[in-house]
């Protein structure tokens, strides 16, 4: 497993002043123990604290280059984010993370659709630099895209032939893949 690969989780909360450990959190520590995947986990409750977040990685973090995927945990509606009651299209992440992502895989739990048309991927993926977006085509309150978050990221660490890996998640497990309609653009 390559392991200078690293993931970079922004969660949206109500409160980052009162939140305890999140779900995901509690997950990231998990996939790092039991699959060595080194991960960063920040909370935003506002957009503000979401561009601080991605620019205090840009900056003061010296190892950028080697965080693979930003995943996103944040609830909203088909294509858009949801921050303090607020909903940010698309095109207004694109533009907030404009240029900054480049070779760089986003990708959204499944707490939001991402449903996009082929030019609107095009769109997000030449104004950021990201190399793919990827997240769910249902939003499914019983079942947690946790599972398949963590075998696509393991799949991100042993290789980078998108096809390949989006091959191995289908096969591998193929009903929640179904299930949640797991989506990747590039």
């Amino acid at each position: 497993m390559n392991q200078d690969k690293f993931i970079f989780c922004l969660e949206a909360v109500a409160d980052v002043d009162t939140t305890t450990d999140t779900t995901t959190f509690q997950n990231l520590e998990k996939i790092a123990f039991y699959e060595g995947i080194t991960s960063i986990h920040k909370t935003c409750d506002t957009i503000e604290g979401l561009e601080e977040s991605l620019q205090a990685l840009l900056y003061d973090d010296h190892h950028f280059k080697d965080y693979e995927i930003i995943y996103l945990v944040m609830p909203g509606e088909a294509n858009s984010i949801c921050l303090n009651n607020y909903y940010y299209s698309f095109d207004e992440i694109a533009e907030l993370f404009e240029g900054k992502m480049k070779g760089k895989i986003l990708h959204f739990a499944n707490t939001k659709l991402v449903d996009l048309t082929e030019e609107e991927a095009q769109y997000f993926l030449d104004i950021t630099g990201a190399k793919a977006v990827s997240g769910y085509g249902t939003i499914n309150r019983q079942f947690s895209s946790l599972i398949l978050d963590n075998a696509f990221f393991g799949l991100c660490q042993d290789g980078d032939n998108l096809i390949d890996i989006v091959e191995s998640l289908h096969k591998k497990h193929y009903a929640l893949y179904k299930l949640l309609d797991f989506r990747l653009y590039y």
